[in-house]
């Protein structure tokens, strides 16, 4: 959650309400993200950056990615997206040990590559979405969310493999041309034919074929990732065992999530079965499962000790609880309720469609709380519904507002010069309950104590052997900071719902 300040949503309840269930829900996994023009509107400034480069000259030797960076001459894209990818996730993770595990990947990958012209640079975002990409000029990306669902060397390979697959491909420049063609279309249709029903189906069409051109770039490039390993003696069933560790977190993170996933029919990614399939296949040019170089212990040494989930600067989830250091907050959810702190706002979703959405704006201290909950960014809202209430010791105003099938409540509290919203979203059956629910999360929130700010720390990745008699159980209960632990050790460690740990193996637990 950022500190300061959050736009007011403006469009009306009903659209809110309709989205609720399902955007506030939006995984958060991903196998790889198209970037283009999106992130503009990022800042401009460049963090920290962890980066290692390597080309194979003649002797396979490797070179530092800024020698040879001038002579591609797709550069300049990476290049300029470079410090706004930065911006967008949080900046770089830095951490020397990890680096050198990913080096050595990348370096045994850009050894066997087809283009041995091309450098690659590869950036550990501090973001702890489950995602990776790539830009033109060889600028590879991997979230830290990403390498803690990682198990091994060789699945952490599939993934920058697919990325360089990419960049040696051109998608990027292709996707980019092709979405200019698709905007063009756009404004020719909305300017020209706008009341022409076969100009709108025309359009539809071509967008709905870009999507399908992405679809087949990402086959492509999992065709091509899945080649490189091989070839650099990694397992080849990685790409399709990290596709499936991948799609349980995402049905793991999104309770609520729609259970027929080919109504997305414009999502930008084929479907994971389908490419687990596929990329067994691939994988199966190199022979049976279990051939080739997973590098287990080594991957797992590398990512010990690194930060998972979020940092001191989002806010941290605990459970049913979101504290902020930073702002000094704390607020609690329900039983059953999941919370996702996202760029944007705090987002938690439970039982009966309901969904919560809670941040913050600057208001001037000398605005009302009443009046600026009625300056109208709150669609449908009841202004015989609003009333001043106390929270703790600080002030607070409530209000009621409906939009279509929906009811809406809204708390807003104000700290000095900065008022922090909850906004509560039901569906209109649900009759009091929505009263219950918003009031006792927004009865939660409260100002942390000087010895709770400094108790918090940041929950990191610690690797542990299992010892004999130790079971999933026994180790999924030094867990801590988060919900499920018996399913959540299974996910970071692959393990079948009926598998079972082995003594003496090493396993990701979360720990302080």
């Amino acid at each position: 959650m950022p500190i300061f300040p959050i736009a007011g949503p403006r469009r009306r309840a009903g659209g809110i309400a309709r989205l609720a269930a399902a955007l506030f829900l939006v995984s958060t996994v991903s196998a790889c993200t198209s970037i283009g023009n999106s992130l503009q509107e990022a800042a401009d400034s460049e963090s920290a950056k962890l980066q290692s480069g390597y080309m194979p000259g003649p002797a396979r030797d490797p070179v530092t990615f800024e020698g040879v960076q001038k002579g591609d001459p797709q550069s300049p894209i990476g290049q300029s997206q470079h410090p706004k990818i930065l911006a967008a996730y949080g900046g770089a993770y830095n951490d020397p040990k990890l680096e050198q595990t990913l080096a050595t990947i990348v370096g045994r990958l850009a050894a066997v590559t087809d283009d041995a012209t091309r450098a690659y640079r590869i950036t550990v975002l501090n973001s702890p979405n489950v995602n990776a990409f790539a830009l033109p000029g060889g600028y590879l990306y991997v979230t830290r969310g990403l390498l803690a669902l990682a198990n091994d060397s060789a699945e952490v390979a599939a993934v920058i493999a697919h990325e360089m697959g990419h960049v040696t491909a051109n998608h990027g420049i292709e996707r980019q041309r092709r979405e200019q063609a698709v905007e063009l279309a756009g404004r020719v249709v909305n300017e020209v034919l706008a009341s022409d029903a076969d100009g709108r189906a025309a359009l539809a069409r071509n967008r709905l074929s870009l999507a399908s051109f992405s679809r087949n770039q990402e086959l492509q490039a999992d065709a091509l990732g899945i080649r490189q390993i091989g070839r650099a003696g990694y397992d080849a069933f990685a790409a399709a065992r990290f596709l499936k560790a991948m799609d349980a977190y995402s049905h793991f993170r999104n309770a609520f999530q729609a259970e027929n996933p080919n109504l997305d029919f414009l999502a930008s990614h084929p479907g994971t079965p389908q490419r687990m399939e596929l990329a067994e296949n691939h994988a199966r040019q190199f022979g049976a499962p279990g051939t080739g170089l997973t590098d287990r212990d080594r991957y797992l040494a590398g990512i010990d000790g690194m930060l998972f989930g979020d940092s001191a600067v989002e806010g941290y989830v605990r459970g049913h609880d979101f504290y902020h250091p930073g702002l000094g907050i704390t607020f609690r959810v329900p039983e059953g309720f999941v919370i996702d702190n996202t760029a944007e706002a705090v987002l938690a979703t439970g039982p009966d469609d309901t969904a919560i959405r809670f941040d913050g704006v600057a208001l001037p201290e000398t605005t009302p709380l009443k009046d600026y909950i009625m300056s109208g960014w709150i669609g449908g809202l009841d202004p015989s519904s609003i009333r001043p209430e106390r929270i703790g010791n600080l002030e607070a105003v409530s209000a009621r507002a409906t939009g279509g099938e929906y009811v809406f409540d809204v708390t807003v509290i104000r700290i000095g010069g900065q008022v922090y919203r909850f906004l509560t979203a039901m569906p209109s059956a649900s009759g009091e309950a929505i009263q219950r629910t918003a009031e006792g999360v927004a009865n939660s929130f409260r100002m942390l104590t000087p010895e709770e700010k400094n108790s918090l720390k940041p929950l990191r990745i610690r690797i542990v052997a299992a010892k004999p008699g130790d079971s999933v159980s026994s180790l999924a209960r030094k867990i801590v900071g988060v919900d499920r632990k018996d399913e959540m050790f299974r996910l970071l460690n692959e393990i079948e719902p009926n598998g079972e740990v082995q003594a003496g193996t090493r396993y990701k637990i979360i720990a302080e």
